[in-house]
């Protein structure tokens, strides 16, 4: 539909096979459950997904599309179907939890609307309150009881600081479920070991962005943990891929004649 319709118009960006949609901007307008939601402006473009505010019969949402751009005439639209149901299944579960947003419905082949948080990502220098990462970590062990590990929260642009002071999680694309164990199906044991990994993960990045921002609130065992071996090797993997982004996004930011919001981020 956006292909064909709201992106004919617009114009292609260089690099156009590297970003999600067939173009640099979000479609003006979308239907959701039936209604219209209209464009206010672009938060981030990247390869997996385009995500951007929008204005309709339930206020302000987040609208967030993913990938159905081919690459090199391979399909693509399975990545964004995948990356949705992935947020879809999170959202169903966690959905009535206090941090989180409200999904609102589908749009699209890949796409879907949640309601929109006030406030702002959490930045370096951000003075936040007392209560700020107790809350944050009861939103987590929330989170664990219902046997879903965050993943992504070494990114402090996944954590909302709300206009009220209060901490919300967004963007659940890689977030990990944990499978009922079966004596059928032996594999599951091996998979709640690699979720218990990913979950312990989530404590140690909530106490890393804790260290950074409210060093002054560490208990002695935060103070005297250290990094494990499964973090160690984390960083070795993902931090080459992170640079080599980094330096490819900001090749584009410099290339492209037609604005793509959000383009540096991260």
């Amino acid at each position: 539909m956006y292909r064909q319709t709201v992106h004919a118009h617009l114009p292609t960006a260089r690099y156009g096979w590297l970003y999600a949609l067939p173009c640099a901007h979000l479609p003006r307008s979308v239907r959701c459950n039936g209604e219209n939601y209209e464009h206010v402006r672009t938060f981030k473009h990247d390869f997996f997904a385009a995500t951007g505010l929008y204005h309709g019969p339930q206020g302000l949402c987040v609208l967030k599309l993913g990938r159905f751009n081919p690459i090199l005439g391979l399909p693509m639209t399975w990545v964004g179907r995948f990356l949705r149901w992935q947020e879809e299944r999170a959202y169903a579960t966690l959905g009535d939890l206090p941090g989180l947003p409200r999904f609102v419905g589908r749009v699209g082949a890949t796409g879907f609307l949640h309601t929109f948080v006030p406030g702002r990502v959490l930045q370096k220098g951000d003075r936040v309150s007392g209560t700020f990462f107790d809350e944050l970590a009861a939103l987590l062990r929330a989170m664990h009881e219902r046997g879903v590990a965050y993943v992504d929260l070494n990114k402090p642009q996944n954590i909302l600081l709300g206009d009220d002071g209060r901490p919300y999680l967004i963007d659940f694309q890689i977030s990990l479920r944990c499978p009922p164990l079966t004596p059928l199906l032996p594999w599951r044991y091996l998979w709640r070991w690699v979720w218990s990994l990913f979950r312990d993960a989530d404590g140690y990045h909530l106490v890393k962005h804790k260290r950074r921002l409210r060093p002054d609130l560490l208990s002695e065992p935060e103070r005297a943990g250290g990094v494990g071996f499964w973090i160690r090797a984390h960083r070795l993997i993902a931090r080459p891929l992170t640079n080599l982004r980094r330096r490819l996004l900001r090749r584009l930011s410099r290339s492209e004649t037609v604005e793509v919001a959000g383009s540096a981020a991260k």
